[in-house]
Parts: C-alpha cells; sequence; structure tokens
C-alpha cells in the first residue's frame, strides 16, 4: 500500500504541473486583453510549499513508517476526493479567467455560476482540504498539520492582494461582495442574490 500511496503523491505532482500548463496559457491569453498580474511577493513560497508537501508526506511515510489506518485512509480518501472534484470545478468554471497567479480579470467580466454562485473562493477551500487529506491518507499527521497551517498563512496574505482587486471593480463588488469567501450559507435569511452570470470577453 505504501508503493499506491507513493504513486498518488507523484500523480498529483503531475496534475500540479498540467495545472501549471493550463495557468500559464490562460495567462497569455488575459494579458492579451489588457490583463494585469498583482505582484505577489509570496507566490514562490506557495509554489514551493505545494512542492514540500508532497515529498514530505512521502518521506514521513517512508521513514516515520506511518500506517495504513483504514478508516482513516478511506475518510481522507472521500474529503481528497472532494477536494479535487472541486477545485476542477472552479477551472472548468473560470475557463479562460482561471490562474495560479493573482490575474486582475474582473474587466473581461466577472465569473458567478458553478461553486461561484454561492462562494467568492471556491478554490480555496479546495486546496485546504487536499493540502490536509492528501497526507492524512497514510497518516502522515506532521505534513498535514504544518502544510495546512503554512497554507493558511500564505493564504491570509494572499487574500488581502486578491480582495483587494476584485472588489475594487463595481460590477464584482454588486455581483459577488455579499457573498462568503469560503463556505456557502446553508440557511440565507430574506436577501435575494442576483441570477448567476458569467460575462467574458474571447477568452
Amino acid at each position: 500500500m505504501t508503493f499506491a500511496y507513493i504513486s498518488l503523491l507523484v500523480i498529483v505532482g503531475i496534475g500540479r504541473l498540467a495545472e501549471l500548463v493550463i495557468s500559464r496559457r490562460n495567462q497569455r491569453k488575459l494579458e492579451k486583453h489588457g490583463v494585469r498580474k498583482i505582484h505577489e511577493p509570496l507566490f514562490r513560497f506557495l509554489v514551493l510549499l505545494h512542492g514540500s508537501i508532497l515529498v514530505c508526506a512521502g518521506l514521513e511515510v517512508l521513514f516515520l513508517r506511518r500506517p495504513l489506518i483504514p478508516a482513516l485512509a478511506i475518510s481522507m480518501g472521500i474529503v481528497f476526493l472532494f477536494s479535487n472534484g472541486l477545485r476542477w470545478w472552479v477551472i472548468w468554471t473560470m475557463a479562460g479567467h482561471w490562474s495560479m497567479e493573482i490575474m486582475d480579470s474582473t474587466r473581461v467580466g466577472v465569473v458567478s455560476t458553478g461553486p461561484y454562485r454561492w462562494v467568492r473562493h471556491p478554490n480555496y477551500s479546495g486546496v485546504v482540504l487536499e493540502v490536509f487529506s492528501l497526507p492524512m491518507m497514510h497518516t502522515a499527521w506532521i505534513t498535514a498539520i504544518f502544510g495546512t497551517l503554512g497554507y493558511m498563512e500564505i493564504l491570509r496574505h494572499r487574500l488581502k492582494l486578491e480582495n483587494g482587486a476584485l472588489l475594487a471593480n463595481p460590477e464584482y463588488r454588486l455581483i459577488m461582495g455579499g457573498k462568503p469567501s469560503f463556505f456557502p450559507r446553508l440557511l440565507s435569511k430574506g436577501s435575494k442574490e442576483p441570477a448567476p452570470v458569467r460575462t467574458k470577453v474571447g477568452l
């Protein structure tokens, strides 16, 4: 089972590289429409963190001999599948708007369909769940805890930049400003949300 887990880590790493290719392609298209990239000093650390979690989870399992606990592996596997389903739903919904780096793409339209119908940052919800669940599938709890804490600290700084750029756009504020950041409201009182829209220009 250890070999299967290491293989999963490798597959996830390959998936990250595929996402990077998609992100770079979308960035080039956005830049052609005049969309600017927001300077983010911690982005390199974010990339390093994602890679480190994969490596550290494997090393923790191999060298600290973390056991595979069936109940934990199954429950964390379900969370992992859900998080990846959510993240790829985001990528599909955002289409040409999606990028790993912060791009002020509101000038070419606001996406409020898919998971964005309920929350403003569903991708980050998916990443936090994945960062915790992937190491915990094989009881790599040290990687899970410190990886999650590290990601949340970087995310705290990233959201200041991203929300600043997004909320500066009046259309975005109108459509998305009243929605929660990460988790949908299960019980909403009275207020009627604008109908989901998706406006974009030739992406």
